[in-house]
C-alpha cells in the first residue's frame, strides 16, 4: 500500500476497529499522514509531499511548560 500524501511504501496499520473488521487506521511512517480504510482518499496536489522534501520542512515549536502559580 502507498501513502496517498507522499507515495511512500512505509504504511502500516495503526489500529483496527474494536468490534468486528469494520475499519482500520493506517499511518505513513515517512510523512505521518493517517487515514481510515472507510475514507475516500483524495489528497489534493497542493498537499502532496515528496519524501526527500520532508526533512526540509519546518518543525513545530514545542509547547512551553506551564507557569507555576
Amino acid at each position: 500500500m502507498k501513502c496517498p500524501r507522499c507515495d511512500s511504501d512505509t504504511v502500516r496499520v495503526m489500529t483496527k476497529s474494536p468490534v468486528g473488521d469494520v475499519w482500520e487506521v493506517y499511518v505513513c511512517d515517512t510523512c505521518c499522514y493517517s487515514w481510515r480504510s472507510t475514507e475516500d482518499i483524495n489528497v489534493h496536489d497542493v498537499f502532496k509531499l515528496k519524501p526527500e522534501d520532508i526533512c526540509k520542512l519546518q518543525h513545530i515549536p514545542p509547547i512551553p511548560p506551564l507557569k507555576s502559580k
